[in-house]
């Protein structure tokens, strides 16, 4: 599924740059040598974010 379809940004790809340390949608864009354009995912991206860091800190306790 893609999350970014201007940059063809795909949500593995996502979740890979999260995996990697992504922490803002920025750093995202910036692991796929791309820049923002409509900024219609980056509330996708947040998500996908905020999710992961839910994961850790449950994973920690």
């Amino acid at each position: 599924m893609y999350v970014c379809n201007c940059n063809g940004i795909r949500e593995r790809q996502v979740r890979d740059a999260i995996a990697a340390g992504a922490r803002r949608p920025a750093d995202i864009f910036k692991s796929r040598a791309c820049t923002v354009k409509c900024a219609k995912c980056v509330c996708d991206m947040r998500s996908m974010i905020a999710e992961a860091r839910e994961t850790l800190r449950f994973a920690a306790e």
